[in-house]
């Protein structure tokens, strides 16, 4: 008995961190190319932007969301800084949607682990869901309740002093602060996005000029470890979870919740059962993608399956956040609104592929306990590649390489203490990390002198000032 059930923890483990391994190239390469969407791309003025019910602000919130990815719970503290500046509840809801599901890592996850069909019926239900979503609240909004709870919101916020990070959209806090050239004191979340938002005033030219520097590397580095300080708990506990679910819950259960047979009903059944489920599985974001796939492997429907893959946005933890938001009615109405364009979504994307006969068939291929996860393959090559290019990010991040208010080493660029190693030239001090970097620039004082780039001076006596254009 104890060794069965050694055996089968170990081969969810197995088959957990199989799924890790065979996605984990796009998950990281997903990350970066959405770290450098949130560098480089403005999304200035957003919350004037969507504060109208139209379908342009309809398609800029969800275009917004896109580039703007994240967990279920930073989309809606972002959703909540856009809401309190003025955006219309349907574009809030559009914006929280797409920068959940209509992103490049999930749908890079999506394609590995659930194929290509899954893919467009994430991305073509996922655009029809926001349409199908914007005609509802169109109808039947309660324009009232919700200006009382953004009334409520911004002066409970107020009361509380609480202002929202520039950067992020996210709640700010007294710990980190900027005084600008105006005068006005700002609030980040954290010291990542107050060095982002320096940097971002500090920053010239386009992306392929910053990318050519290292102040460019170090805006990109920061992102990215911000990208995964959201993710990578959601990420670890949805693969684990799937591993335990396809060895530990029989087929039974499955066939129990949704119903097996052909027809309109069990695709409709399957899909509320898909978003049903995934309110109670409490895993969100990117981490729901391999519990989706313990589904489909447990005989659940195309149906069900799209639909759980939608409806992170509503785990009980979410909706405990939009309650402490707005309240129980508001928390209630997007609950209610996003359960049903899911459900209706994933119905209709099974409806839709059974028309055109491209509902994937698995009864031919390898079931997870079957297949073979860790061997020298394309895989590996392209996991060595990403984590290469995840561990230069990192290494750019914590040796400070350009980064923004630092003091940093001419020579190598690492960020270092004014009370340290140091030298004059010209009547200007430099400071270094080690001897070496200090005899290196002794003996070529003026190439280094050139090199250091402008904005972040060796000088401890002026670390901090910066002309901001």
């Amino acid at each position: 008995m104890v060794a069965s059930l050694v055996a089968n923890v170990l081969e969810a483990l197995r088959i957990g961190t199989g799924f890790l391994w065979t996605a984990a190239w796009a998950i990281i390469m997903g990350l970066i190319i959405t770290s450098w969407v949130q560098v480089y791309v403005s999304k200035e003025r957003m919350g004037k932007l969507l504060g109208t019910e139209s379908l342009s602000s309809l398609t800029k919130a969800t275009g917004f969301g896109a580039a703007s990815s994240g967990c279920s719970f930073g989309a809606a503290a972002i959703a909540k800084g856009l809401f309190r500046k003025g955006a219309h509840p349907m574009n809030m809801l559009a914006f929280m949607f797409a920068s959940t599901n209509l992103i490049i890592e999930l749908g890079l996850m999506i394609l590995i682990l659930l194929g290509w069909e899954f893919l467009v019926a994430e991305l073509l239900g996922g655009l029809i869901l926001i349409f199908v979503m914007g005609i509802i609240i169109h109808f039947t909004l309660p324009e009232e309740m919700f200006e009382r709870a953004r009334d409520e919101l911004n002066a409970r916020d107020s009361e509380e002093g609480i202002e929202t990070d520039p950067t992020c959209g996210m709640e700010g806090s007294e710990e980190f602060t900027l005084a600008t050239d105006g005068g006005e004191t700002l609030e980040f979340c954290s010291q990542g996005c107050m060095e982002t938002y320096e940097q971002k005033l500090a920053g010239q030219g386009d992306w392929r000029t910053e990318l050519t520097s290292w102040g460019g590397w170090y805006k990109l580095g920061n992102q990215y470890r911000k990208e995964w300080s959201m993710l990578y708990k959601d990420v670890i506990a949805g693969f684990l979870i799937s591993g335990f679910v396809i060895v530990f819950v029989p087929q039974s259960v499955w066939n129990t919740l949704f119903l097996q047979g052909n027809g309109t009903f069990f695709s409709a059944e399957n899909a509320v059962m898909g978003v049903a489920v995934a309110v109670i599985s409490f895993v969100g974001s990117i981490g729901n993608v391999p519990f989706a796939v313990a589904l489909w492997s447990g005989g659940v429907s195309f149906a069900g399956v799209i639909a759980f893959v939608y409806a992170d946005l509503i785990t009980i933890p979410v909706l405990n956040v939009y309650r402490k938001y707005y309240g129980w009615h508001v928390m209630l109405y997007i609950f209610g609104v996003f359960f049903v364009t899911m459900a209706f979504t994933g119905f209709l994307m099974e409806e839709l592929f059974d028309l055109f006969g491209i509902i994937p068939n698995l009864a031919g291929g390898e079931t997870a306990t079957e297949q073979t996860y860790f061997e020298l393959n394309y895989t590996f090559v392209l996991n060595v590649i990403a984590f290469a290019l995840s561990g230069f990010l990192y290494y750019v991040y914590r040796k400070g390489l350009g980064a923004p208010s630092q003091i940093r080493d001419p020579v190598c660029g690492m960020r270092v203490e004014p009370d340290g190693i140091s030298v004059t030239h010209d009547d200007e001090m430099f400071y270094f990390c080690s001897e070496t970097c200090k005899r290196v620039f002794e003996r070529e004082p003026d190439r280094y002198q050139a090199d250091l780039p402008e904005g972040r001076p060796s000088d401890s006596t002026h670390p901090h000032d910066h002309d901001h254009h």
